[in-house]
This record gives C-alpha cells, sequence and structure tokens, in this order.
C-alpha cells in the first residue's frame, strides 16, 4: 500500500489515516511504502513516517511481518516538490526517517527524485554508503529512466525500482524498464496503479475491466491490480486508500483466467511486451516494407527528411497535419500496413523509448521492421533554425503570448522552454530497441552563397556603454556614458567596411519603468555620442526563465540580423563580456572577441 494521501490530502485526518492503515494491515497488506516529503511543507517533513509507526505501534496484529519502505531526496520548502540527492542531505534525511519511523534500520531506503544539480551517481553512491554502514537493508530507486537504473546497477546492489504503471501509464513498460527488472530480479513498486483522480472515470467505465469485474463479482480497481501482478511476479503494486473501507477490499485477490488475460491484453497491448518474448514479436530485418521513424528535436529537419523518403514511394504520417496525440497515429498506421501499404514514414517528435515502442509494436505485429533515421543536432543549431522557421513564417520574431496563440495554427512556433525540455526529455534511440537499423545522421548547416555580408555585433551595457548613475543600463539620455575606447574601435570598424549591428536587453520594458520610447531616446543618444550609425534590436521582456527567443544567451536577435542582412556568420564578430555573450556567439556560429580586449589592444575584429 502506498501512504502518501493518508498525509497529503487536502481533507486528511490522522485518526482516519490511522483506522486506514489499520485495515490495510488487518486485510492482509505487508508493506507500506511512504516517504519523508508526504506532507504538507517542510514544516512537517516526516509526518506520514510517524503516522504508519504509530499504525504499527498501535496495531493489534504481528508488525514484525510489516515491511516499511521511505524515501529520501525530495524537499517540501512552501508546499513545492524540489529534489535535494546531495550525499549529505541523504544520510541526514535517511537519520530522520529512521528517527520517525522509530526504526534502527530501514528495510528499503529509495531515492526520491533524480536531482538535476547532482550527479545520479552522487546519490546512488550515497544510498550504498548508508547500506554498507547498516543504516538500511535495501536500496532503490524512483521515477527514473531505463539509462539511468542502468547506470545506476553499475553502482550499486540497488534492489527496488519504483515508478508510475497503469493500464493507462504503460511508459515503463514500454520504454523497457518494467523488462529489465524482470530480468535482474529487482521490485518494481508501481505508484498510482488505478491511473490517478484524473482516470477514475475511465477506470469505471472500461468496458473490458467492466466485464472481467462482472465474471468474478469484483471491482475494475480488483481488476487491474491482479491484471499488474500478473504481468511479472516482480510488480507490486501500490495502490493508495484513503479512507478503511477502501483499504478492506485490499485483500481481495483475483485470478484472471487465460480469457480474462486475453481480453485485457487486447485492450492494453504494451502487456505483449512481458508476455511474449521477443524473439517471436520482431520479425525478420529484411521482412517485406519498412516503416521509417524519423527523430530528432524540434528544427533537426525532420519535415525535410521525411519529404524525400514521401518522394521515393513512402506515405506520410505526421501529428502536425492530423492533429491530436502522437498515440493518435497509431490506428492511421494500423490502417496503412493492414491494407498492404508497409512503406510508411513517421517525422514526429519521438522523446522517449517509450513513444518510440508503440511505433514499432505496431508495425512488428504486421510483420513490418521498422529503421530510425536520427537526425542529430546541438541545441544550439535547433534554436538557430525554429528562429529562422519563425521568420520565414511570420516575418518577425513573436513574442511570448503570440508565441501561445500561433502554435495552435503553427506547430512549427515553439518556445524556448519547449525546446529546452526536448533536449532534456530526449532518450537516443538504441538498436536495443528492436530497429533493423538506427542511422545517425550529423547536422551540417549548408553555406549560402548569397549570404556573404560581414558585421561587427556588440553588446550595449557594459560594452560601448554604461549608466552614469550605476545602474544596469542607462535609464534616461543623461545617464548614458560611452566605455572608453569604444568609439574609435567602432568608428574604424566602420571605416574598414564593416556593418555596425547592437543588441540588448529592456526588461524595465516588462516592469513599466521604462517605456519604449524611452529606451529607443537612450539608444539615439548612444549613437550621437559614439557619432556613429547603428543598427540596433533589443529584448523587451522580462527577467525569469526564458520565454522568448530574443533575451541572450538565446540567438534570435543574431539570427534577425543575418537575415535581414544576409551575413555569413563565418565572417561575423561578436563583442561581449561574459559568458552569456559568448554563448551567443556560439550558436550563431561568430567569432567571439572580449570587449576588454579588443577596445585596448586590436586595431581589427578579424585578422
Amino acid at each position: 500500500m502506498g501512504a502518501m494521501r493518508l498525509s497529503s490530502a487536502p481533507d486528511r485526518d490522522d485518526a482516519r489515516a490511522l483506522a486506514t492503515l489499520h485495515a490495510a494491515l488487518d486485510a492482509g497488506v505487508t508493506l507500506l511504502d511512504t516517504a519523508d516529503a508526504y506532507c504538507r511543507d517542510a514544516g512537517e517533513t516526516g509526518h506520514n513516517e510517524r503516522l504508519i509507526a504509530r499504525a504499527l505501534a498501535t496495531w493489534k496484529g504481528d508488525a514484525s511481518r510489516v515491511r516499511v519502505a521511505t524515501k529520501g531526496g525530495l524537499t517540501r520548502p512552501g508546499g513545492r516538490w524540489v529534489a535535494d540527492g546531495r550525499a549529505r542531505h541523504l544520510a541526514a534525511a535517511c537519520a530522520a526517517s529512521r528517527k520517525a519511523l522509530g526504526v534502527e534500520r530501514i528495510s528499503l531506503y529509495q531515492l526520491h527524485a533524480p536531482d538535476p544539480r547532482t550527479s545520479l551517481a552522487t546519490s546512488v553512491r550515497a544510498l550504498a554508503a548508508l547500506q554498507r554502514d547498516g543504516l538500511v537493508e535495501q536500496i532503490g530507486l524512483c521515477n527514473v529512466s531505463l539509462g539511468a537504473l542502468r547506470e545506476a546497477l553499475d553502482l550499486a546492489p540497488i534492489a527496488a525500482v519504483q515508478v508510475e504503471l497503469s493500464p493507462w501509464h504503460d511508459a515503463s513498460l514500454r520504454g523497457g524498464l518494467v523488462e529489465l527488472c524482470a530480468e535482474r530480479g529487482l521490485l518494481l513498486l508501481a505508484h498510482r496503479p488505478l491511473g490517478g483522480a484524473e482516470n477514475r472515470r475511465r477506470l469505471l467505465n472500461d468496458p473490458a475491466l467492466a466485464a472481467v469485474a462482472e465474471r468474478h463479482g469484483a471491482s475494475p480497481a480488483d481488476v487491474v491490480l491482479a491484471w499488474l501482478r500478473s504481468l511479472s511476479e516482480v510488480i507490486v503494486p501500490l495502490p493508495g486508500p484513503a479512507r478503511p473501507e477502501t483499504a478492506r477490499t485490499l485483500s481481495r485477490a483475483l485470478s484472471l483466467s487465460s480469457e480474462d488475460l486475453a481480453s485485457l491484453d487486447a485492450r492494453f497491448p504494451a502487456a505483449r511486451m512481458m508476455r511474449v518474448p521477443r524473439a517471436q514479436r520482431r520479425p525478420p530485418d529484411d521482412a517485406p516494407g519498412d516503416v521509417v521513424l524519423v527523430m530528432g528535436t524540434a528544427g533537426a529537419g525532420k519535415s525535410t527528411r521525411a519529404a524525400e523518403l514521401v518522394a521515393d514511394g513512402y506515405e506520410r504520417l505526421n501529428r502536425d497535419e492530423t492533429g491530436g496525440r502522437l498515440g493518435g497515429l497509431l490506428p492511421a498506421l494500423e490502417e496503412h500496413l493492414a491494407m498492404g501499404r508497409r512503406k510508411v514514414v513517421l517525422d514526429n517528435t519521438y522523446l522517449s523509448r517509450a513513444s518510440r515502442n508503440a511505433v514499432v509494436e505496431t508495425a512488428w505485429a504486421h510483420g513490418v521492421p521498422v529503421r530510425c533515421i536520427w537526425l542529430q543536432m546541438s541545441l544550439e543549431e535547433a534554436q538557430v533554425n525554429v528562429v529562422q522557421r519563425m521568420l520565414a513564417r511570420h516575418g518577425r520574431l513573436l513574442g511570448p503570448e503570440e508565441m501561445k496563440r500561433a502554435a495552435r495554427d503553427d506547430p512549427g512556433v515553439i518556445a524556448p522552454g519547449v525546446l529546452f525540455r526536448h533536449r532534456r526529455e530526449l532518450g537516443p534511440p538504441e538498436p536495443s530497441e528492436g530497429f533493423a537499423r538506427v542511422d545517425v545522421v550529423p547536422f551540417v548547416r549548408q553555406p549560402r552563397p548569397d549570404y556573404d555580408g560581414r558585421a561587427v555585433v556588440f553588446w550595449y551595457d557594459g560594452v560601448v556603454r554604461t549608466s552614469r548613475g550605476g545602474a544596469r543600463t542607462p535609464l534616461s539620455p543623461d545617464d548614458v556614458a560611452l566605455v572608453p575606447g569604444a568609439r574609435e574601435w567602432l568608428a574604424r570598424q566602420r571605416d574598414e567596411g564593416w556593418r555596425l549591428c547592437g543588441v540588448s536587453w529592456h526588461p524595465e520594458v516588462a516592469s513599466e519603468t521604462m517605456r519604449a520610447e524611452d529606451v529607443e531616446a537612450v539608444f539615439s543618444r548612444t549613437h550621437e555620442l559614439l557619432g556613429l550609425e547603428i543598427e540596433h534590436v533589443w529584448c523587451p521582456h522580462g527577467d525569469g526563465p526564458p520565454v522568448c527567443w530574443c533575451r541572450k544567451p538565446l540567438p534570435g536577435l543574431g539570427v534577425v540580423l543575418i537575415e535581414r542582412h544576409r551575413l555569413d556568420p563565418a565572417r561575423c564578430v561578436s563583442i561581449g563580456r561574459d559568458s552569456s555573450d559568448r554563448a551567443f556567439a556560439r550558436a550563431l556560429g561568430f567569432t567571439y572577441r572580449d570587449a576588454a580586449d579588443v577596445f585596448r589592444s586590436t586595431p581589427d575584429p578579424v585578422r
């Protein structure tokens, strides 16, 4: 049983929670899953663990037969969930959990979630140290990918993995994680096995579940739990009852017939991953037909590669054209293959192994092999491509709200956060997924012969001008002061035939402490003092996580200048002063020069 809701539910009640735990124990539950973070906020860390300790202490049964699994590595500042996988935090959290549970040694101690700021290896080694010191009996991981589990298994004796698994959330099945756990004999703790509150209606109204439930005089929930257990002996569902009457039903142990399993497996086909050996599911790599999965992040050129295949006689299935979700393409693929149309290309953002598996299994069911074309591209290259596409289709950089509206009709409009998420979640394709072949195609930006212009692109604030009053940027024309040497150096570049372009950021417009016309007045004064004609572009959006393409180090404004003046990035120089300026130049392919060095000694930006 998972005990989270007993501490996190808005209407929680400790007396009812204790009664629920006692009812579950009376029903035969022998594993209770908890965590120090199962509470409302950091002020009551360990609330759920203390509840379980009280329940076991006051239960009339044999508490020695009950295992308690707990977790560390998540904190609750202000009620938020924040990962902390540092070794010192896990050691302190384990000590606090032992105290809250009233035990000398924890039966199973799990890393609650990977910490993006701490290497997984550091966290896993910290768990292993706790085990070596005798403070925990076994160690496990929660909410990890297949790759992370593989890494951890090379570092420590992982005994259990906890992930979400239900008929409506089968990513751990399709992604190979359950299969690996079964191969290695690792306990697979399935949280949210009934799909959570958002799937309650589906649970109650699913016809396949209802039919099996009726045959057994049971509930659909009972059927789901029995079906999950039938997939592998390593799977342990963790239902989370919040009331005694619900907890009492946990003792029901259905025995599903072969007819029941066939019906449920047809309804939830990811079960084939565990029921049928891969060798029986996979067709020969040289079997007739060819389903091609073109994958890569947004902006990687998937549509271009798909068009080439269409010209060779393939039929294209793309979510941007049909609408809906990725899963919605599977019936169309099924229909094509059933009709004997066995050359199909799908060019969508298949980030995960699980999303790709659905395509692979659908093709295999029709005896068709699958190959993958992986368009490799750096994040910076993808950013430039996304901005170029926006300029080509909309004529300018769109603001945050404009992007949201435009994306409804133009899937090619992508916000920075989406691309960052793609990069974060992207799992490189592997032959082990069942591909007949994985063709890796590195991105190479092709030169454009008519783009031969050159420019000096500089950052204004702190590079060519400062604020007399010490502000981040001049706040008025009278506040502008030039950086020594900037005027003379820029004039020399102008005389040498370089185009001069400046880039800046003015969040004061978003915060309404300056108006756009005030910003332009400051630019006018800057150019007057420089005595030069300079094309300037600037970002008016606020600070915080990037929501626009025009704030450095994102390359939006640089791409605007390239397209407007047909610049050759290899002939352009970017002048800046910090790491964000370097990143801006790197994304665009500009040569970077530090302002302090340039203005002091260099007569020409490129030699």
